[in-house]
């Protein structure tokens, strides 16, 4: 790492899905050396391989290869004090949904050049360490973090991709534990961390990760490693203009390094890594590949967040952002609270602004206020209670804007996602609503979004299943962004960008690939088709096909793909060509370890009586179209 002439430390690129709308191009700071060129593009490399990890399973559509654009498409313990003062006037969110996209070309790093001893420097964005910090106690509470990732190949599923080693920071909190982000251990096989002047780097191990708010709790078992060890006190949510100093181990040396800034602004922002959006602090201090996981200071030393994206483009530079302590301290308390990581919960409903005073007079709205009802997800909790038509008045006592907006501090507002991510999961919440005229009050059970097309892969690696050399799995964004644009099809991007899960489970199967076999001629150019049937059953996902395939004593396979497209095989024969397929392909097994678990049906309860095509929910352009549509 130390020489940088010969690397290129690469931005792993993070964009939010459709849900996003407008976000910007939000790239995580974890970083990998590499032999390629100079230039960050917005995948990493692997570095002994070259070969591109698609690390963000939530990027736009974008497909590294030699057709590749300049320009990309974007989708983009311990409450602190400020926490349980703020919690009483307002709250935070899960997400917001749009579909539309922007364009900005990825830079570099900006204003980045090559001095004479080929070092990156950056004339606008100085790494300093000042005189008053460099004997301070805080520093040495902030690691260096070593990670190895094995990533799963989602196009062969039954196997790994080929690892690779990225550097990231992370701080102690306390009782024997450390905090970074999430991303800068995905897919870890091995966790080591080095303290500040130390030789040693010790093993780790990852207790927790919240994927949505980026954050992962890490412990060392070793006791040398916490000899002498201060943990960092958080401190409250900062004010605008404040000071803020960032410490870290970024790209340009070994040891480790602060820059400076102000808080430019605080409000929900995406996260990237989890496409979700929550609390987030805007500074202009320099942040830089490996500084993710790192502390953020205030005057008085107490940690007021945890550095973990920036965000880049040609009309912007010193756009770096901080998880807020009441971020970390919601994950912290939801791990204390449960043994695990549970999630921030949603409303589960598509909302509409009502600024147009026409619209609230129609709807029987008589004030400035209230957000329109469009769409609540069958699998959350507010399908029971709310209604398309509703306008929501108030959470928790909470007056809504008609902008979508709720009283922040004293003179600010924030968007009404953030009441709501100041619950847990299973919570209650109290709603006023307007429905047709009426005012009522309602309760609603808070619950995590349950996506149709999942943003990460519990467990780490994909389910598959392997019938006479036609490989099905479930379709998700790790796949869509192996896979890329093309092979993907439009329609089966638009399936994964905008529809809702009707029921918890439903899966969208695809077809990826084919293993051509003398059982399946015909069929070998088939590719990343989506299954809706077998032998005339509609398949609701993997395990349900699995258990279909299993259970057929029919003469023939017959699957059923989109446009009345069949592929049909002899049962016999198929049971017969399978091992050999198997063993031509080196391939260890015809299914993933979870298919071989007994199929329950768990969702006959939460099917609707009208028959459907699950993963196929009608949308609109407009429903996602333009910024006065937002999800709770």
């Amino acid at each position: 790492m130390g020489h940088v002439a010969a690397t290129n430390l690469c931005f792993s690129s993070f964009l939010s899905g459709a849900d996003a709308g407008d976000s910007p191009p939000y790239k995580r700071l974890f970083f990998t050396p590499t032999s390629v060129g100079p230039l960050f593009f917005p995948k990493r490399f692997n570095q002994s391989s070259k070969k591109h990890i698609l690390d963000n399973p939530i990027s736009s559509f974008q497909c590294n290869s030699s057709k590749q654009k300049e320009d990309s498409s974007q989708n983009f313990s311990r409450r602190s004090i400020d926490e349980s003062f703020y919690s009483k006037t307002v709250d935070h969110g899960a997400r917001s949904n749009g579909g539309r996209s922007r364009s900005t070309a990825f830079k570099s790093v900006s204003g980045q050049k090559k001095g004479s001893k080929g070092f990156l420097i950056d004339s606008k964005e100085q790494q300093v360490e000042t005189s008053n910090l460099q004997d301070a106690n805080f520093l040495n509470a902030v690691v260096k973090v070593y990670c190895t990732h094995t990533a799963p190949d989602y196009s062969l599923p039954w196997q790994k991709q080929r690892q690779y080693t990225s550097t990231g920071s992370a701080f102690m909190i306390g009782d024997g534990k450390l905090l970074t982000n999430a991303h800068c251990v995905e897919h870890n096989t091995q966790v080591k961390v080095k303290r500040r002047g130390d030789d040693t780097k010790y093993v780790a191990k990852v207790l927790a990760k919240g994927v949505e708010c980026d954050i992962a709790l890490l412990t060392v078992e070793s006791e040398e490693f916490w000899k002498g060890a201060e943990p960092l006190q958080f401190g409250r949510l900062p004010r605008l203009q404040d000071s803020v100093t960032v410490v870290g181990y970024p790209l340009g040396g070994d040891t480790i390094s602060v820059s400076k800034g102000v808080v430019s602004r605080i409000e929900v922002t995406s996260y990237a890594h989890g496409s979700s959006e929550l609390l987030g602090i805007q500074i202009d201090a320099a942040i830089n590949p490996g500084n993710s996981g790192g502390p953020a200071f205030n005057d008085q030393g107490e940690c007021i967040g945890v550095a973990f994206q920036v965000y880049r483009s040609e009309d912007t530079e010193n756009i770096g952002y901080v998880i807020p302590t009441t971020v970390v301290s919601h994950f912290l308390d939801d791990y204390e609270r449960s043994g695990k990581y549970t999630g921030f919960p949603c409303l589960g409903v598509l909302l509409q602004k009502l600024e147009n005073p026409a619209l609230r007079s129609c709807l029987k709205v008589p004030s400035n206020e209230g957000v329109l009802v469009r769409r609540v997800e069958p699998t959350s909790g507010a399908s029971k209670v709310l209604k398309e038509g509703d306008v929501i008045v108030s959470f928790d006592g909470v007056h809504i804007g008609s902008e979508g907006t709720v009283p922040f501090r004293s003179t600010e507002r924030i968007a009404f996602r953030y009441l709501i991510s100041q619950k847990f999961s299973g919570d209650l919440a109290e709603l006023g609503i307007i429905r047709a005229g009426s005012l009522m009050k309602v309760q609603v059970a808070l619950t995590p979004r349950v996506h149709l097309v999942p943003y990460h892969i519990e467990g780490g690696q994909p389910s598959y299943l392997i019938v006479a050399g036609l490989v099905f799995t479930p379709l998700s964004e790790p796949l869509i962004d192996e896979e890329c644009e093309d092979s993907i099809g439009l329609k089966l991007l638009a399936k994964a960008r905008y529809s809702l899960s009707r029921f918890k489970g439903e899966q969208i199967v695809v077809l990826s690939q084919v293993l051509a076999n003398e059982v399946n001629i015909g069929y070998e150019d088939m590719s990343n088709e989506q299954v809706l049937k077998f032998n005339g059953t509609r398949i609701k996902n993997i395990h349900h096909l699995a258990h279909l395939v299993d259970s057929c004593k029919d003469r023939y396979l017959v699957f059923e793909f989109e446009d009345n497209y069949l592929a049909i095989l002899d049962r016999e024969a198929s049971s017969v060509a399978s091992s050999c397929i198997l063993k031509d392909y080196g391939i260890p097994s015809e299914r993933s370890a979870d298919l071989s678990e007994p199929y329950i049906d768990i969702i006959e309860e939460n099917q609707e009586t009208e028959p459907q095509n699950f993963g196929d929910s009608p949308v609109t352009s407009s429903e996602f179209g333009f910024d006065g549509l937002l999800w709770a």
